[in-house]
C-alpha cells in the first residue's frame, strides 16, 4: 500500500517557519512533522512513501539523504575520514522524494503521481496535520463500501476558548475544545486508481475540483473520527502541537519509540 504525503505547498500563514523551510519540515519535538506523519503511517503497517515536492523541495531531500548517516551514534577516524555507527537507529522505510513542480496544485500533485499509482489502491494525506485515526480501520472502511475514495472527517479544533455564563458568572470555561457540530477534511485519504479521472492536470484544485465531482457521482465516502487531530496552519498550532508533544502522552504519538 502507497503512501502519498502532499509537502510541496508554501504554508504562507505560516511564514514566521516557512520562510526558510517548507512546512513539512517545521519540528515538532525536534523532528518535521512529516516525520511524525510517517512514523504514524507506519504503526500501522504503511512504510511505502511518495513524498510529493515543490517549495523548498530540496530540503526535504536533503533531510533523508542524511537520515541514515545522522541518525544515532558514530565514530569518525580523523586520519583517513572512516565512520562507524553505533546503535542506528534509521527507519525501515522506501522513501520516493518526488519533484511535483513549484506552482502544481494538490490535485495536479497527485496526477503527476499516476504512473507509479494507476494499478492500485493507495492513501494519501497533507503534509501539514497529524491525528490518532486507525488507519487498519480507515483502509477496511474503504474497501467495505466499494467506492472510489474516503475522506477523514473530523471535528474541527476551536481557535478559541469557549465559555459557558449562568446569569452573570462563567459556569464552564474551556480552552481550544472541538467543535462538536460539523465535519471537515481532516486528510488521510484511502484512493481507488480512477480517482486519476478526475484529476484533469497541474492547476486542478483536489479539494475545490476532483472531490466536489466525486462527491456529485456519489464516489466519495466518509470516515468520521472523533478521536484527535489537529493540523498546523499558524505559530499557534506550532505551539500547541509542541506543548502536547511534550506531554505524557502525545495523542498522536501510537507508535513505540
Amino acid at each position: 500500500m502507497k503512501v502519498i504525503i502532499l509537502a510541496g505547498g508554501k504554508g504562507s500563514r505560516l511564514s514566521e517557519e516557512t520562510e526558510l523551510k517548507p512546512k513539512p519540515m517545521v519540528e515538532i519535538g525536534g523532528r518535521p512533522i512529516l516525520w511524525h506523519i510517517m512514523k504514524h503511517y507506519a504503526h500501522f503497517g504503511f512504510t511505502d512513501f511518495f513524498v510529493a515536492l515543490g517549495y523548498k523541495g530540496e530540503i526535504i531531500k536533503r533531510y533523508f539523504l542524511d537520515y541514515y548517516t545522522l541518525n544515532g551514534s558514530m565514530t569518525v577516524s580523523l586520519a583517513n575520514g572512516q565512520v562507524k555507527r553505533h546503535d542506528n537507529q534509521s527507519e525501515n522505510w522506501s522513501v520516493h522524494l518526488m519533484d511535483t513542480g513549484l506552482d502544481t496544485q494538490t490535485g495536479g500533485r497527485v496526477k503527476r503521481l499516476e504512473p507509479w499509482l494507476r494499478d492500485e489502491t493507495f492513501m494519501m494525506t497533507y503534509g501539514d496535520g497529524v491525528s490518532d485515526v486507525n488507519l487498519r480501520d480507515l483502509l477496511s472502511f474503504h474497501k467495505s463500501h466499494g467506492k472510489l475514495a474516503t475522506v477523514t472527517a473530523v471535528r474541527p479544533p476551536a481557535r478559541f476558548g469557549s465559555i459557558t455564563i449562568e446569569g452573570a458568572m462563567v459556569a464552564k470555561f474551556a480552552e481550544k475544545v472541538h467543535v462538536s457540530e460539523g465535519w471537515i477534511n481532516g486528510g488521510f485519504f484511502v484512493f481507488e486508481p480512477g480517482v486519476f479521472r478526475y484529476i484533469s492536470d497541474d492547476n486542478t484544485v483536489l479539494e475545490a475540483q476532483s472531490l466536489e465531482d466525486l462527491t456529485a457521482d456519489k464516489q466519495l465516502a466518509a470516515y468520521k473520527h472523533q478521536g484527535f487531530w489537529q493540523p498546523m496552519d499558524t505559530l499557534r498550532d506550532v505551539r500547541t502541537l509542541e506543548g502536547l508533544w511534550q506531554s505524557a502522552s502525545p495523542p498522536w504519538k501510537l507508535w513505540q519509540a
